[in-house]
This record gives structure tokens, C-alpha cells and sequence, in this order.
């Protein structure tokens, strides 16, 4: 992205060279604090279809590594799924927020998220000068799922077929550790494999929040569409813990498409995972600016 098609507010040419200075300074104890230590990406939602926010989010991921972090990156990838989908005149479905995944959709499915978005987003992190390297659930066993039983919220009775959905039944990181111990960048495609080797579709909130949890994290940064969790007046909520998260969703201020986010963010705050963070992706360079500054750029929840 050159200077000129940058917008003037993010422009770093109108910064003295002494506020530069300070602002490389500020970063410092962060870069401390957190090195050697693992982050945990979501990546979706505008920060991956727009092409400026694309390179921003490619250059923090490698500046994160450069300063001695380890960032693991899982994508999600709805929009190009139903893109995919519509080409072939299919259209998408979905019960109670989960994609009905038959065969047909199931191959779609792996063909985008594994062919397609990973290998771009494998290919923007080593333009901006990273080592990335594209995995998914099968690669060195890396996701083990059976089919999710989904009960209807209204009447547990009733159970939904939504197809080749899974649920995780376990993860093994050996493969993400072997490549952050020599300087890669894993790119995680959210497809498990069950007993049989037949492909599931994994909901990619749940498989960076699990990642996160058997990995020890020191943060889960779920890249959005929305400035954080709002209070019911419309308020970002910068600073959480998990238990005020739980009085959130008891008095319905979290919903719809916010609960999953959340429910996986809250289960990693709660085992283990020291930070998470809901940030606003259509915020340029966001990320790094939520790990290294004080300045919150979305939700931070914390474990206690």
C-alpha cells in the first residue's frame, strides 16, 4: 500500500520524529512482556475481504513474530463459502447460526477454506516478509471432531441434522509447535477429521478458542465487524471479566451472532488462556495496536 492511497489520519508522514520515537518507546514493555509467549488469532469478518485491511493485518502478524511472539492464525470464511455456493446455484442454510453442510456443500466448504482463503492469506503474510504455512484439522492430526448434535434451543427434545458439522473432540498442537520452534507462522483452516477420515466443518470462533486453550496462550484476538461487546446503550465495554460476562448474558445485553463469539472466548478465558480480546477489524493495523499500546481498540476479557 503506497503513502499516497493511505488515509491522511493514518498516515505516519505528518508525525515528528520524536513522537515516533515515543510511540516505538511505548511499545516497549509489551514487546517484553509478551515474548515467546503465543497469541491466538481470529481472523474474519472486513479485515479479510477488504484489501488495505488484508496487508494491515498480514504486516502486524509478522511484526508480532519479528519481536519474538508466536502468532497461530485461524480464518474463517463464510462470505467466500456463500460466493462459492451461489456460483454453483446453491444456497446456503442455516439452523439456529450453523451452516447445514450436505456433501456437496461439505466439499465447497474444504475447497474454500483450505484451497482458496488460507493459501491467500499464506500468501499475504510472506509478501509482507513472514514464513507462513497452511494447515488444516487433518495435518499431523491436528483436529479430531465427531458430528455435532445440535438440540433446538426451544425444545431440547428436538434434535437438528445440520450435515457434516462437527464438534471438537480433541486437539493436538504437536504440529503448530514444531513450526512456531522454527520460526513459521501457522495458517489453520477450521476442518476436522473424524474416526473414519471424513471431513467436518468447525465452527472457526470454537477452533481459535480451543487452539488457544491446549496451547497455552497468552491471548485470543478475535478479529469482528463490531467495535467489542456494546452495553445495551450501545457503550463499548472495554475491560470484562469473566464472571461480569456471564451477568451479560443472563441479562440478554450479549445475543445473536455476538453468543458464539463470545461463548468461545469466554470458555478460553476460562481455561486458562490469560487475555482475550474481541477488536474491531475494520480498524487499520488494530491488532498491533491492542497488543502493544495501552489504548483499547476493542473488548479485553479476563481470565479472573
Amino acid at each position: 500500500m503506497t503513502a499516497s492511497n493511505v488515509p491522511t489520519e493514518h498516515r505516519l508522514d505528518h508525525v515528528l520524529p520524536r513522537d515516533k520515537a515515543e510511540i516505538l518507546s511505548q511499545a516497549l514493555p509489551y514487546i517484553r512482556r509478551f515474548h515467546g509467549k503465543t497469541i491466538v488469532i481470529k481472523y474474519g469478518g472486513n479485515a479479510m475481504t477488504d484489501p488495505a485491511l488484508q496487508q494491515d493485518f498480514a504486516e502486524d502478524v509478522v511484526l508480532l513474530k519479528l519481536v519474538g511472539m508466536n502468532p497461530v492464525v485461524v480464518h474463517g470464511g463464510g462470505p467466500q463459502i456463500e460466493d462459492a455456493l451461489a456460483r454453483l446455484g446453491k444456497k446456503g442454510t442455516f439452523i439456529q447460526g450453523m451452516r447445514v453442510t450436505d456433501d456437496e456443500t461439505m466439499e465447497v466448504v474444504e475447497w474454500v477454506l483450505a484451497g482458496q482463503v488460507q493459501q491467500d492469506i499464506v500468501g499475504l503474510i510472506n509478501a509482507a516478509g513472514g514464513k507462513a504455512v497452511g494447515l488444516t484439522g487433518r495435518d499431523g492430526g491436528l483436529i479430531r471432531a465427531h458430528k455435532l448434535k445440535m438440540l433446538d434451543t426451544k425444545d431440547p427434545s428436538i434434535q437438528h441434522d445440520v450435515g457434516q458439522v462437527g464438534e471438537i473432540e480433541s486437539i493436538d498442537p504437536s504440529v503448530v509447535r514444531a513450526l512456531q520452534d522454527d520460526q513459521f507462522i501457522p495458517v489453520i483452516s477450521p476442518l476436522g477429521f473424524g474416526k473414519d477420515n471424513e471431513s467436518y466443518n468447525i465452527n472457526a470462533d470454537v477452533v481459535a478458542g480451543k487452539l488457544a486453550e491446549v496451547l497455552k496462550a497468552e491471548k485470543l484476538m478475535m478479529l469482528t465487524n463490531t467495535p467489542g461487546v456494546l452495553d445495551k446503550g450501545g457503550q463499548l465495554l472495554t475491560n470484562l471479566s469473566a464472571r461480569e460476562i456471564d451477568e451479560l448474558f443472563a441479562d440478554g445485553t450479549i445475543s445473536g451472532g455476538m453468543l458464539p463469539k463470545i461463548g468461545s472466548a469466554l470458555d478460553a478465558a476460562k481455561n486458562g488462556v490469560n487475555t482475550v480480546h474481541i477488536i474491531d477489524g475494520r480498524v487499520p493495523h488494530a491488532m498491533l495496536l491492542e497488543v502493544l499500546t495501552d489504548q483499547a481498540y476493542g473488548t479485553m476479557i479476563r481470565s479472573h
